[in-house]
């Protein structure tokens, strides 16, 4: 049987989401603040993979326009700056334009302002500081690794503090013993309970790869290894289903998305795929190639939109369900041209 066309898919995804782009904006309509640098991001992936240089020009429009609604890229929210500044350093990775990075440095030094010594460390949501979580410190992690890796003239700032974020995230009880991240702390400083999200479970492997690149210590590999294997034991469709194994959100067989919920698979998948590159497990390419196919097969209407659920039936479209399916087809773009 030939390989699916993954290239084809991704090109096809990537000009139905393009519909949703608002230049004048630099952001995605149909969606949030935040969900727009993860669509950038996307797109900034689709680009890289596949060489098609179609949209390479709304990496230097969003520059330019959607900092207009948010100065410097950044709000209340230390986790929505993070997720800009990813993507500036996607944008820098791609283009070599230092004015990318520059932005993602600015963006990080504003978020060590969210870091006090509250259940012994880490960073806040937002600057209500209420409530410490995993997805804000898990970013934090993943830009300062990232950081440290593009920035050599920095010495070991970036370093120190993901190793600082590391180390704290891994004393906080958050990874529970499912082997799963939970969302966040009580104001007891204890772990919550709270759901096991997919991008909970992917973010914290693209910290964990780029510490193991920076220190060539596999014990970083090995705790992401027990995170994406529970993740695709526990939070996959059962066998009883139509497409079994496909990743599912918490609850999404019985309930309709709320929120931002349709960003976050996408997400897992991303750094799922960047995580194959310092471990490449026959299981985790066979996993991201299997989504991309029920993406395509079970999840899309006559437009290449993409619903919320990966094993099917289509729902409804929007941007950040259209993004979040981008970054699965991008993935498996990216493994499969490793292989020819």
């Amino acid at each position: 049987m030939a390989e699916p066309n993954y290239r084809g898919y991704a090109a096809a995804g990537t000009a139905a989401l393009q519909r949703w782009y608002r230049p004048w904006r630099g952001l995605w309509a149909t969606t949030g603040w935040w969900n727009s640098a993860n669509a950038l991001t996307a797109v900034i992936g689709y680009t890289q993979w596949t060489g098609d240089r179609s949209y390479a020009g709304v990496i230097e429009t969003t520059f330019r326009a959607a900092r207009r609604w948010h100065r410097g890229f950044t709000n209340r929210y230390y986790d929505d700056n993070a997720w800009w500044a990813l993507a500036w350093v996607a944008a820098y990775d791609l283009t070599g334009d230092r004015r990318y990075l520059e932005a993602a440095r600015s963006i990080f030094d504003r978020n060590t302002a969210g870091w006090d010594d509250t259940c012994r460390g880490g960073l806040w949501w937002n600057e209500d500081r209420k409530y410490k979580n995993a997805i804000t410190n898990e970013l934090f992690l993943t830009l300062a690794a990232r950081l440290h890796q593009r920035v050599p003239g920095a010495g070991d700032h970036y370093r120190s503090w993901a190793l600082r974020e590391w180390e704290w995230l891994r004393a906080s009880g958050m990874i529970g013993t499912s082997g799963l991240v939970n969302d966040g702390l009580t104001a007891a400083c204890a772990n919550n309970g709270g759901t096991t999200w997919t991008y909970n479970q992917g973010v914290i492997l693209g910290g964990l790869a780029a510490l193991h690149e920076i220190s060539g210590d596999r014990g970083y590999l090995e705790q992401g290894e027990s995170i994406a294997d529970a993740t695709l034991a526990r939070l996959t469709s059962p066998a009883s289903a139509g497409v079994p194994g496909i990743l599912a959100e918490p609850g999404e067989a019985t309930a309709a998305p709320k929120g931002d919920h349709t960003q976050f698979k996408g997400i897992f998948v991303r750094y799922l795929c960047d995580f194959c590159r310092p471990s490449p497990r026959p299981g985790y390419r066979s996993f991201i190639l299997a989504n991309a196919r029920s993406i395509w097969d079970n999840a899309r209407n006559a437009d290449n939109q993409f619903g919320f659920r990966w094993g099917g039936p289509f729902d409804q479209a929007d941007a950040s369900r259209q993004s979040s399916a981008l970054d699965a087809l991008n993935a498996a773009v990216a493994l499969t041209a490793s292989q020819t």
